[in-house]
């Protein structure tokens, strides 16, 4: 069986095109289209018609780049910055329509739960008690579990692009007092969940999304080319001295970093004091750094449970457009 899955994130729609064999996705093709949203969507704001047109442009590039490999039409999701969009009805009809692909929107705590099964299954049961973090263009995913499915996840409005605009618009690099309110910000907003997280005690704790990746590169971490199959670590330490080095340099020139590309760069400081904050208010000294996320827990839902649980999904979207994550909440989930 083949299949495939197009995740349409803040910065990049990202096709994966994967053999199920033996219950494992196994990736045959892969494809990219940057878009960078975020950069042209303020948070609470409408996404605008030429940001509308370029995002049913790529989607159906994708559709057609998955029929060319044998697929059937993605499963099609957007995360925060779509999500969060007063007109993300119209955003989902007009490409529905116009492409054909049924694209829909995940609530964050289902993200969670969908990166959580990703990151379980590349880690393996030995991982014993998990923590997961994911930072996102528009939000942050917390996901504690001994199972299968976690037993609680957390979305939070701490994305790294939100969080940029919020705090550093018009500086760069930013004021030292506007890095301490973001940190505020992110005290506050982590604190109970952060509680959860210490008083679970995780044996392992994983991180995943390009955020993490970039500055795990930056910190030391082996490069992407070397393969999903090398241990790559990150280090509380290593990652406040890589504050250090982005915080007093222009964007232009954190691009020119060890791992920070150029659409990131402009980002890469808000996501490294968030990721920071979390590691120190969590506890956690050291975290691996997972190749498998919500794109691959999409494709083991989907080869587990079947296509129904997609339509359940797909459904959630003919509700309201739900609000920014609620500061705080803890969301259990049920095994």
């Amino acid at each position: 069986m083949r299949i495939s899955v197009l995740d349409v994130g803040s910065n990049t729609v990202r096709l994966v095109v994967a053999d199920a064999a033996d219950g494992v996705p196994l990736p045959v093709h892969t494809a990219k289209w940057r878009l960078r949203l975020s950069e042209q969507v303020t948070p609470g704001s409408d996404i605008p018609e030429e940001a509308v047109e370029q995002l049913v442009g790529a989607v159906a590039e994708a559709s057609r780049t998955a029929a060319r490999w044998g697929a059937a039409g993605p499963l099609a999701f957007a995360t925060a910055v779509v999500r969060s969009a007063p007109n993300r009805q119209q955003v989902l009809r007009a490409v529905r329509s116009r492409t054909g692909v049924g694209l829909c929107t995940l609530p964050g705590e289902v993200e969670a739960e969908l990166t959580f099964l990703g990151a379980r299954r590349w880690m393996g049961w030995r991982s014993g008690p998990l923590a997961l973090m994911d930072i996102g263009g528009g939000s942050f995913e917390v996901a504690f579990g001994r199972g299968r499915v976690p037993d609680f996840v957390a979305s939070l409005p701490l994305g790294a692009g939100r969080l940029t605009h919020e705090f550093f618009q018009g500086e760069d690099p930013p004021l030292p007092e506007q890095m301490r309110a973001l940190r505020r910000k992110v005290r506050h907003q982590l604190r109970d969940v952060a509680s959860r997280i210490r008083w679970e005690g995780p044996r392992t704790a994983v991180v995943t999304s390009r955020t993490f990746q970039q500055l795990g590169r930056l910190c030391g971490a082996a490069p992407g080319r070397r393969g999903p199959f090398v241990d790559r670590q990150l280090q509380r330490s290593d990652l406040r001295l890589a504050i250090d080095r982005l915080s007093v340099v222009s964007a232009v020139e954190r691009s020119r970093l060890p791992g920070i590309s150029a659409p990131r760069a402009q980002q890469s400081l808000a996501g490294a004091l968030v990721a920071h904050t979390a590691m120190k208010l969590t506890g956690l000294t050291t975290v691996t750094i997972c190749p498998w996320a919500i794109r691959e827990g999409v494709l083991l839902r989907h080869i587990e449970d079947g296509a129904s649980w997609w339509a359940e999904v797909s459904r959630l979207d003919e509700a309201p457009a739900p609000p920014d994550p609620v500061p705080l909440r803890v969301a259990a989930v049920g095994s």
